[in-house]
């Protein structure tokens, strides 16, 4: 009895001895990072860093946060921030966000809101921090200009997927419910208001590949870069509207899309008059696209259902052999 007592009492010692050093690691190592920040010209600061979670686990606070990269032009501020992880598993930790944060970029500040905004993330276990599998999810989730406030952007609901496959490829996997898109931006869209207020669906399942693995360089550095996008499936519904894409593009390292995504669209006249009355098709071009788009929807079976390649091609964006403006420019900050 009084061996088994003794094994437990060590047992106990070593792992408190476990605990205090692990609390101490990474306090410190949260202090040199942020030094090394400031060092290189960031703004990072925070009011107080804290590890609790005595004996089983590590769950690091943060206070007042301020980080600012002045290469990008890109801030974020937050009254809180948690990174929480079992003392055991280390290498899964779970992120929570405040309910209110601000992200400035170099055009503009926007407010984040949201409830239950928390991420997944299980990290490769060395210095790296490569995110190996993560997911994010949010309850409810708006943007608002801060110069802006009554133009939010909102959802009821978001998931985000990512998970590495092969080197610097990831799978991702979005689903967004109850997409109300900013007053501006809705009557942009549907200056008739002939459609509801919410996008009640959109989904996608894509990979992408990077010039480089994500990891702590990547916060620290600059952000890896997109060279191909594969679009298994993208699906989108609004009102009566049904617009659905799969394909692959390549991008060139200017961030020039090249490449073909084929596009499904149901009741796509509903679509095409709305795009007339946005004025993203002229008047003047509106006849021949229809009757263009009439006859490729006839060939394919189903006059109410369009296929037709939306193709990326030395800067320009093609819908069948009809250009329609220039491609964007893949590139993150």
């Amino acid at each position: 009895m009084r061996f088994l007592l003794a094994v437990i009492l060590i047992a106990a010692s070593g792992w408190s001895g476990y605990w205090f050093v692990g609390q101490n690691g990474l306090s410190r190592g949260f202090e040199t990072w942020f030094e090394a920040r400031r060092a290189e010209g960031w703004v990072a600061e925070t009011s107080d860093i804290t590890v609790q979670g005595f004996p089983n686990r590590f769950d690091t606070g943060f206070s007042d946060l301020v980080l600012a990269d002045p290469a990008t032009g890109l801030a974020w501020e937050a009254e809180f921030f948690q990174i929480l992880a079992l003392s055991y598993q280390p290498n899964h930790v779970i992120a929570v966000w405040p309910d209110q944060q601000l992200i400035a970029t170099p055009q503009e500040k926007f407010r984040i809101e949201s409830r239950d905004m928390r991420a997944s993330l299980r990290i490769t276990p060395d210095t790296r921090l490569a995110p190996e599998r993560a997911t994010l999810t949010a309850e409810f989730l708006q943007v608002s200009p801060e110069a802006r406030p009554d133009e939010p952007t909102a959802l009821t609901s978001l998931t985000l997927a990512a998970e590495r496959q092969i080197d610097a490829e990831y799978r991702l996997g979005l689903t967004a419910e109850g997409l109300t898109l900013a007053a501006p931006w809705q009557a942009r869209l549907d200056p008739q208001g002939r459609l509801p207020r919410q996008i009640s669906g959109l989904h996608a399942d894509l990979t992408v590949r990077f010039n480089r693995i994500w990891d702590r360089r990547a916060v620290e550095d600059a952000r890896p870069q997109p060279t191909e996008i594969k679009v298994k499936l993208a699906d989108a519904k609004w009102g009566q509207l049904h617009l659905q894409a799969a394909g692959t593009v390549t991008v060139t390292p200017e961030g020039w899309p090249e490449g073909d995504i084929t596009l499904k669209a149901r009741n796509w006249r509903g679509m095409l008059r709305i795009a007339a009355e946005s004025g993203a098709v002229p008047e003047s071009m509106l006849g021949t696209l229809e009757s263009g788009l009439s006859l490729m929807a006839q060939m394919s079976g189903n006059p109410e259902t369009l296929d037709v390649p939306l193709t990326f091609r030395n800067g320009r964006i093609l819908l069948g052999p009809i250009p329609i403006g220039p491609a964007p420019i893949l590139r993150l900050r």
